[in-house]
């Protein structure tokens, strides 16, 4: 009897251990569409289609979800991270540190009170607008479009910058892209530093950086891969399935499209429900007493 009852509870033991299947919704790989002559930066979104940044080629094109060039904005000088807003096309000019507006035919500069040293982002949203500023390792922030008010300086600090490349407005705050601080900080709109992301992900140039209602993408170039948090920071998922030095995100609807700079590509992603595998059991034995 009491050799039985020493298997009944081994047989427990062994039983508790063995942990049920669990699943999560992860962004999986759909397709990728191939952008023919196209080395695509930033990516933006209007009721027309996608605008891609070419900066390679001097030029920002409007493209269908087939990838083909329904329009082109031509004569730019490196344009970076663009961004779309009530029908304008914003377009920073990495080569001669001018920010355009493209309304139709009309172009206009934006008037900014200093000077820009290699804009790299920009985001909109109504009269608001953030600037990151390459060289100068700030951000330009405008409520109204007419005064500016400015933070950063170079530095590894949390509110330090060491070359931002993407900026993205939200309702409370600001996100930036610091990219070769291989990070994403968050600030409140008056500039003070809420929150530094990704710093234990060991990122390789962090160029691209997006906020969806839900989670906070950010590209990491040199990794060749995207990396997905919640808006707490906490790491939710590693993006690497057809994925060649990513440049920037974007969600179409439900799908999350990404910019493949060296793939000419875009690549497009959906939430599935995936499988988490289990450790193995052998290794929960060895952890544990029973």
């Amino acid at each position: 009897m009491k050799n039985l009852y020493i298997i009944l509870l081994t047989a427990l033991s062994l039983y508790s251990c063995k942990e049920e299947p669990k699943t999560q919704i992860n962004w999986v790989h759909t397709k990728t569409i191939n952008l023919e002559g196209i080395n695509p930066i930033g990516i933006a979104q209007d009721q027309n289609g996608l605008w891609l940044s070419d900066g390679d080629h001097n030029r920002v094109v409007q493209v269908n979800l087939n990838g083909d060039i329904q329009q082109s904005i031509d004569s730019l000088d490196r344009p970076m991270h663009i961004a779309t807003d009530a029908g304008i096309v914003y377009i920073p000019q990495y080569g001669n540190d001018e920010v355009l507006s493209v309304l139709g035919a009309t172009k206009k500069a934006i008037a900014i009170t200093d000077s820009l040293d290699a804009p790299a982002g920009i985001d909109a949203r109504g009269n608001a607008i953030a600037i990151a500023d390459f060289y100068n390792n700030r951000i330009l922030y405008t409520e109204d479009g007419v005064t500016w008010s400015s933070f950063g300086k170079e530095g590894k600090a949390d509110g330090d910058f060491y070359y931002p490349t993407d900026v993205q407005i939200t309702d409370d705050a600001l996100w930036v892209a610091d990219a070769y601080n291989n990070r994403l900080q968050k600030f409140d709109k008056k500039g003070n530093h809420l929150m530094t992301v990704g710093e234990d992900q060991k990122m390789n140039a962090a160029t691209g950086i997006y906020i969806s209602d839900k989670e906070v993408f950010s590209t990491d170039f040199e990794n060749n891969r995207v990396l997905v948090f919640d808006h707490e920071g906490n790491f939710k998922q590693e993006i690497n399935d057809a994925i060649l030095k990513p440049t920037d995100m974007l969600l179409v609807g439900d799908m999350l499209y990404v910019t493949n700079y060296k793939g000419k590509s875009l690549s497009v992603y959906e939430q599935k429900e995936v499988l988490v595998e289990a450790p193995l059991e052998e290794e929960h034995h060895d952890d544990h007493n029973h």
